[in-house]
């Protein structure tokens, strides 16, 4: 499918009025994994664009432009409103944590199987094993809160075991800065990758620093507030990789153009009837904007799109499923690197007044003080093991223990063994 030869809705089709606004929830004990992750991942698309077209806003002076971006903006906040709207009531913020955690670790290393450049693909490994074991320590909170199993959540379709423990995610800034891409030389896929895992990271981080207040106990407002900062870190990680030298309105038809390749993949992987008519109808409505983008593009800049983006047609949709495997594969040899300025190293390769090293006596001096250790000691103190949903055994020998929570692994040198990265030909 090519967007930019569809006849376009003009941008007040998106307005609906409060009855059409409100959606019907989906059922907590029906809904597939994936039609969760899903709405979690537009909710974050749209999010993105709404944020990036306020910071348009604010760094131009045109107010023809200004007004033209506010008319599109009004629409995707309304398609982000409803797009969340359709987590229901009786769903824990806890529980929903799960679904943002399997939807990390699955569409990234989605995006990893399938990404042709190297520097980025390395990224999206090293950050798949952070967020995998950030499903692994809020599985276990969940169960002592509530005695959920969170396998049942995702379906059994991601494994919940340790990846590289969360203690050692904790990095100098100045090693979380990568290389940024051209998007004009990058192939269509690598900008898309880029953009995607962003919006989808940041809306992430936006959900744990807006909930860790609200939870209702200490050890878990404590992970939140761990983990949203390792958030932060993946946030700024993934948006260094994007094209900043491309300028506003080209960037502005890339995000209409990621929109519209995310609400065609998930009207063509959606299982759920009710929400794949949400899909189509934003598909339809997205096309409209990025219409206009092209258009803004050509008026203010005298371009046409296939300047941008030489070719429109969509490549294959993006489908969330089970990569178990995959991830096994990544666990099994790059557990043991952390960031090192624009790449990753092997902790034992680093100088001992390494920033990392530096970094992590300031933010972690003790492990008794880390929120994510104490709850699997806490759950272990009361369950004589973590809790693990796992098809085989951890491809970590030293992270296949059950009665203690490993916190050398990818922080201490010589902890385990790591071969590297691969890069997909």
């Amino acid at each position: 499918m090519n967007p930019f030869t569809h006849k376009p809705c003009p941008i007040t089709a998106g307005y609906k009025n409060f009855k059409e606004l409100y959606p019907k929830s989906y059922n907590v004990c029906e809904v597939d994994p994936y039609t969760k992750t899903r709405i979690i991942l537009m909710n974050g698309t749209e999010f993105e664009a709404n944020w990036f077209s306020h910071q348009f806003a604010r760094h131009v002076t045109d107010n023809d432009l200004r007004r033209e971006l506010a008319m599109t903006r009004y629409a995707e906040k309304q398609q982000q409103l409803k797009v969340s709207l359709l987590k229901p009531c009786n769903e824990s913020p806890l529980e929903h944590t799960i679904s943002y955690e399997q939807l990390a670790v699955d569409l990234t290393a989605e995006l990893a199987r399938r990404e042709p450049d190297c520097n980025v693909k390395k990224a999206l490994d090293f950050a798949l094993l952070e967020d995998f074991d950030h499903l692994y320590r809020y599985a276990n909170q969940l169960e002592m809160e509530k005695g959920i199993r969170a396998e049942k959540l995702v379906g059994r379709y991601t494994e919940i075991m340790p990846g590289r423990p969360t203690i050692a995610h904790h990095r100098c800034p100045l090693d979380n800065v990568k290389r940024n891409i051209n998007s004009k030389k990058a192939c269509k896929e690598t900008v898309l990758s880029t953009m995607i895992i962003t919006a989808a990271e940041q809306q992430t981080m936006n959900y744990y620093m807006n909930i860790t207040n609200l939870a209702t106990n200490d050890a878990l407002r404590k992970l939140y507030m761990e983990i949203a900062l390792v958030e932060e870190e993946h946030v700024t990680q993934y948006e260094s990789l994007m094209d900043s030298g491309a300028t506003w309105l080209e960037m502005l038809l890339w995000h209409e153009y990621t929109e519209c390749y995310l609400y065609w993949s998930c009207f063509m992987t959606e299982t759920d009837r009710y929400i794949k008519c949400i899909w189509e109808e934003y598909l339809e409505i997205e096309i409209g904007h990025l219409h206009k983008a092209a258009e803004l593009l050509k008026k203010y800049e005298g371009k046409e799109w296939q300047q941008v983006i030489p070719d429109g047609t969509f490549p294959e949709p993006l489908c969330l499923h089970e990569n178990i495997d995959y991830v096994r594969s990544v666990l099994k040899n790059t557990v043991q690197f952390t960031g090192c300025r624009e790449d990753y190293e092997r902790v034992e390769k680093l100088p001992n007044n390494a920033d990392f090293f530096t970094f992590q006596t300031i933010i972690a001096p003790s492990d008794d003080i880390v929120p994510s250790h104490n709850v699997i000691c806490n759950h272990i103190k009361r369950y004589s093991s973590d809790y693990r949903f796992q098809v085989a055994e951890n491809p970590v020998p030293e992270l296949r223990a059950r009665n203690c929570d490993n916190t050398m692994v990818g922080r201490v040198k010589d902890a385990a063994n790591s071969t590297g990265f691969c890069c997909n030909k």
